[in-house]
């Protein structure tokens, strides 16, 4: 199943929009840590797929999901699309291209 995918200038803008997406980060807590966006909820997928039905359980509720480059968040994307998450949307080059493109105060590593 193909994951619907948008740049982080698409997403900055849609997160600072009248009606943003949950912006979801599966990416470990020592990560998390070192650099996050803002306004991020973190749900690492190493403990899915018990955290995602605990944590998202509004299924038509608009998510964004980013990890660090893009890949695990693609996975985690695909993950809830094939269990009837209606709107879900993987941040292309995770939070490497938001620090480079949108935020350069959030650490990159």
């Amino acid at each position: 199943m193909p994951v619907p995918e948008i740049s982080v200038a698409e997403a900055q803008a849609r997160l600072s929009g009248p009606t943003p997406p949950r912006l979801v980060d599966v990416r470990e807590a020592d990560e998390f840590a070192t650099a996050h966006i803002a306004g991020a909820e973190l749900l690492p997928l190493s403990q899915w797929p018990t955290i995602a039905a605990e944590k998202l359980t509004d299924r038509a509720q608009p998510l964004l999901i980013q990890c660090h480059h893009g890949g695990r968040s693609a996975r985690a994307a695909e993950y809830l699309l094939r269990n009837g998450y209606l709107d879900v949307t993987n941040l292309a080059g995770g939070i490497d291209a938001w620090s480079v493109e949108i935020d350069t105060s959030v650490p990159r590593y």
